[in-house]
């Protein structure tokens, strides 16, 4: 009887759980492959409803996540516990994602254990190895030791040339988290129903524009969240907006956003929001604030324009495609970017119409194919 090559899929946060699922999902449904899923745990308490969500069986699973660690010590904790499971259950490739603690931990661990590795979302890069922080290099040391690119766009696969990545080995397949939002907007579409929604969430009201907000980078602890917040007020004060601004569980980020936009009527702070309500919520917004990478992809995905809290981005793709502006964290510049997106149709209708750069929702079928044709020239 023929063995079949186990493939391993490493995450640890929820972004690279839901970036992911697609990819395991054709993983699964391909004849040829056995799949072993690792979680690391490094998104404890936001996980478990991703993966759950998708229905993603979880094969092995740690918690390397200690309160109050450096990220010295949870990257070590992710190398030991990682070179354990590559080491015991001999994968024929690791396939890590992105540019997480978790990413740079998986590529260490399968390089000591000799093991191939493929890296989804490869090539992103801003070229300032402070912003963002660590991410930036949590990518370029993935790239480095990575066997497999699969780079999302083209300006991805420009980036791994320029650093000497062999072009045979760099493969342009769009971003898996346009599949994942189209697998989750059909789940919620038959799941679902406006009613259901307005129990959830009783403050949407038709007569007022939804604006969606996530901040959680490091490089926006202190001033820049605390000038992110006095522009969200600022923007609340009209009367035709509600702001949704679901809190990461960081402290840095939790405590000062609760401090400076608690008790403002059209202000609305939340837990973090579960994958499915996130989907729905950004699908009713109007527009979308964040500092987040994946939120830059998705919001495109149903014509939402972005304003990125940003100083640069990885993904300058959105900014050239015009789905997105970088608007840094002035208060001022994201007060006036906000208000001409509220107040311009004609801005407003040229962002939202645009052409997403960043896939067509069939990613994850050409990286599991691609897969099947190298991985028996691997070693």
């Amino acid at each position: 009887m023929m063995v079949r090559p186990l493939v391993a899929v490493v995450f640890g946060t929820r972004p690279e759980a839901i970036k992911m699922s697609a990819v395991i999902a054709a993983l699964r449904a391909a004849p040829d492959f056995d799949v072993l899923v690792c979680v690391t745990g490094q998104h404890r308490q936001m996980l478990d409803q991703v993966t759950d969500f998708f229905e993603i069986a979880v094969d092995e699973r740690f918690d390397a996540m200690v309160e109050q660690s450096t990220l010295g010590q949870l990257t070590g904790r992710l190398i030991v516990g990682l070179e354990r499971i590559f080491t015991e259950r001999r994968p024929a490739l690791a396939l890590v994602h992105g540019d997480t603690a978790t990413t740079l931990a998986a590529s260490l661990a399968a390089y000591f254990t000799r093991t191939p590795i493929g890296h989804v979302e490869a090539g992103l890069r801003t070229h300032d190895k402070f912003a963002p922080w660590p991410e930036e290099i949590n990518r370029r040391l993935t790239g480095g030791v990575a066997d497999l690119h699969f780079a999302p766009t083209a300006r991805a696969r420009a980036n791994l040339l320029a650093e000497g990545v062999a072009e045979a080995d760099i493969f342009v397949t769009g971003n898996t988290v346009i599949d994942a939002l189209h697998m989750a907007a059909a789940r919620i579409k038959a799941s679902r129903s406006e009613e259901q929604m307005l129990v959830r969430f009783p403050f949407l009201d038709a007569q007022r524009r939804l604006i969606l907000v996530t901040c959680h980078r490091r490089e926006n602890f202190g001033e820049g969240i605390a000038n992110i917040c006095r522009a969200l007020r600022r923007i609340a004060d009209r009367n035709d907006v509600d702001i949704l601004y679901p809190i990461h569980l960081n402290p840095s980020i939790n405590d000062p956003a609760r401090s400076l936009l608690s008790n403002h009527p059209r202000i609305h702070l939340s837990a973090p929001l579960d994958y499915a309500d996130f989907v729905t919520l950004l699908q009713r917004s109007y527009i979308v604030l964040t500092d987040s990478g994946g939120v830059q992809e998705e919001a495109p995905g149903f014509g939402k324009p972005v304003l990125v809290m940003r100083e640069t981005t990885e993904r300058p793709e959105a900014i050239d495609a015009g789905v997105a502006r970088l608007v840094g964290t002035s208060e001022s510049v994201i007060v006036d970017a906000a208000t001409r997106l509220l107040d311009d149709s004609a801005h407003y209708e040229t962002m939202a119409t645009a052409t997403n750069p960043f896939g067509d929702g069939h990613s994850a079928s050409r990286i599991v194919e691609i897969i099947r044709q190298r991985l028996p020239t691997l070693r």
